[in-house]
C-alpha cells in the first residue's frame, strides 16, 4: 500500500555520500529535504538545467537559493537536451539527465565521491509508466514499471518514493512550509504523461480508489515473472552461445521452444548490444531461425538500429545504418 514519506525514508539506506536529483519541483524538494535531515553533511543536490524552457534559469536560481538557505551543497550541470529527429523530447531529456548525473557524481564531496543518487519519482509516476507500457503492448519487462534501485557503471541509483503518492509529498511540504517551483510544462497535455495525470488518474481514482496499490502489486508480479525469465535466459545462453565467439548458435536455438528461443534472443540482444527488438522483428527473426535448415539459408533482418545476420553456424548483430549496398534486409 502507499506509504508516508517518513516510512519510505526509514527504509531507504543508500551508500553515502548521496546525490539527490533536484529540479526545484515539489517531489525532488521533499526528497532533498528528507535526505538532508537524515544524513546531515552527507547529501549533495544535483541540478540539471536542460535549457528547454524560458523558466530554466529561474528554476536553477531557485535551487541555488534554496540550497544556500538550507546549507546543502549544490552541483549544477547545463546540458543540451534537444531531441534528435525521430526521438521523443522525453527520451532526449532523460538521456541528457543521466549523462549529467554521471559527470556530477565524479565531483568529490567531503573527501569522497558520490556513491549513490536518489531520484524523486513516486507512486503516481509509477502508475503512469505502467499505463504507458500497457498502451504500447509491453511484455513483463515493461509491465514491471520503474525499478526501485539499480546500478549503472559504478553508481547506484535509487527511487525511494515509489510507494509515496504525489499528493502525500505536497501535503508534507505544505506542513513544512517549504516552497517549490511549478514546472509549467507539467500541465501541457500534449505530453502523454501529463494527459494521463490530468485525465486518466482522477477517473481511475473515482472508480478504483485503491488503484495505486493494486497496480503497483501487478507491477511487482510482472517484475517477479521477468526475473524468472532472465534466469531462464541466462541458463539457455550457456547452452546456445559459441564459446570461441560468443555468438548464438543456430542448431541449439532451433532445439528450444519458440518461447524460450525468443526469450534468450532478447537476452542476447539487450545484454550484449543494448538492443530491444520490436515484437514484429522478434517474430520475423524466430521464423527465419525455424526455417533455417540448410547451410546456405541466409538470415538478414533489421533489428533495432542494426541488423541480425547469419554468420556460419551462428548469428551476429551489428550496427548498420545505412545498410551495406547490395544487401536486402527484411524489416
Amino acid at each position: 500500500m502507499t506509504q508516508s514519506l517518513e516510512l519510505a525514508m526509514r527504509a531507504f539506506e543508500p551508500a553515502l555520500p548521496l546525490g539527490v536529483a533536484y529540479s526545484g519541483g515539489a517531489d525532488s524538494t521533499a526528497l532533498l529535504l528528507a535526505c538532508a535531515r537524515k544524513w546531515p553533511g552527507q547529501v549533495v543536490a544535483l541540478h540539471v538545467n536542460h535549457g528547454l524552457q524560458h523558466a530554466a534559469a529561474e528554476f536553477e536560481e531557485h535551487c541555488r537559493t534554496t540550497c544556500a538557505r538550507l546549507g546543502i551543497p549544490l552541483q549544477v550541470a547545463q546540458v543540451d537536451a534537444k531531441a534528435s529527429p525521430g526521438q521523443s523530447p522525453e527520451d532526449a531529456a532523460r538521456i541528457a539527465r543521466y549523462k549529467a548525473f554521471e559527470a556530477l557524481a565524479h565531483v568529490e564531496y567531503a573527501g569522497a565521491a558520490i556513491q549513490s543518487i536518489a531520484i524523486a519519482q513516486h507512486a503516481d509516476d509509477q502508475i503512469e509508466t505502467l499505463l504507458l507500457a500497457l498502451s504500447r503492448g509491453a511484455g513483463t519487462a515493461g509491465l514491471s514499471g520503474m525499478a526501485a534501485h539499480w546500478q549503472r557503471g559504478q553508481m547506484y541509483y535509487h527511487r525511494p518514493l515509489l510507494q509515496v503518492s504525489g499528493a502525500a509529498l505536497r501535503e508534507w511540504l505544505a506542513a513544512e512550509g517549504e516552497p517549490f517551483v511549478e514546472d509549467p510544462s507539467n500541465t501541457d497535455t500534449r505530453y502523454t504523461r501529463n494527459h494521463i495525470r490530468a485525465k486518466l488518474l482522477p477517473a481511475l481514482e473515482a472508480v478504483f480508489p485503491q488503484f495505486r496499490d493494486t497496480f503497483a502489486r501487478s507491477a511487482r508480479h510482472a517484475a517477479q515473472a521477468q526475473s524468472l525469465l532472465d534466469e531462464l535466459a541466462a541458463a539457455d545462453w550457456l547452452v546456445i552461445a559459441q564459446p570461441a565467439t560468443g555468438l548464438p548458435l543456430l542448431q541449439p536455438l532451433r532445439a528450444l521452444s519458440p518461447q524460450r528461443r525468443a526469450n534468450v534472443l532478447r537476452h542476447w540482444l539487450k545484454k550484449h548490444h543494448g538492443v530491444i527488438p520490436s515484437a514484429a522483428q522478434m517474430q520475423e527473426l524466430c521464423s527465419q531461425i525455424e526455417a533455417c535448415s540448410t547451410r546456405g539459408h541466409r538470415i538478414a533482418i533489421k533489428v533495432g538500429e542494426g541488423c541480425v545476420e547469419r554468420r556460419g553456424p551462428g548469428l551476429a548483430w551489428y550496427n548498420a545504418e545505412p545498410f551495406p549496398s547490395g544487401k536486402q534486409f527484411r524489416k
